[in-house]
């Protein structure tokens, strides 16, 4: 479902099941970030490209353990409030990658809430396919920043895509329309 809403906007997966997931559902996706090695971090990396890229929407598709490992990414994307970004979190409950160790969100914190307090307004919470296609068209269309918390079961995808970063970073860099020294020339 969120393959099916995103459309031209660049797209950020944290490492495992979300990255499985969208590239399963999609294959290969020039416009996709995977980012590997980096837990917790998507949200960092996407709240990056939203300020560098303000005219294109960024999604960045998280996992519960993942967005808990970053929190000061939360308070970030509050204060620095990019209206084109919208952060989806698949919560399961569980640190799949790592044996399926139960997350704070299984034990009742609400990411939702979370967001919410660090200066995002808004932030909903969905368990229904419905819900979630709603919330995605908000979001998709409307100025954010945005999360949407998509409480999720089932084991996920198993389709992986390229592991290798420096391919992943070049495919996404080209599909933007910039080189590398392009993208830093002029920067410190």
């Amino acid at each position: 479902m969120i393959a099916n809403h995103l459309g031209d906007a660049l797209a950020v997966t944290s490492l495992g099941t979300p990255g499985f997931d969208l590239f399963g559902a999609t294959g290969p996706r020039d416009l996709t970030f995977y980012v590997w090695s980096a837990m917790g971090l998507a949200s960092s990396v996407a709240l990056g490209l939203a300020l560098a890229r303000p005219e294109r929407r960024v999604v960045v598709l998280d996992g519960d353990g993942s967005a808990l490992m970053n929190l000061n990414g939360f308070a970030t994307v509050g204060v620095r409030a990019p209206r084109n970004l919208v952060h989806v979190i698949l919560d399961d409950g569980l640190y799949r990658e790592t044996g399926g160790q139960s997350t704070a969100t299984a034990l009742g914190v609400d990411l939702a809430a979370v967001a919410r307090a660090t200066l995002i307004p808004s932030a909903v919470t969905v368990d229904t396919e419905a819900a979630l296609g709603a919330a995605l068209t908000t979001a998709l269309t409307t100025d954010g920043p945005h999360v949407i918390v998509a409480k999720v079961t089932g084991p996920g995808a198993t389709a992986r895509p390229p592991r290798d970063p420096l391919y992943c970073k070049h495919v996404f860099m080209r599909a933007l329309g910039t080189e590398p020294a392009t993208l830093l020339r002029g920067r410190p």
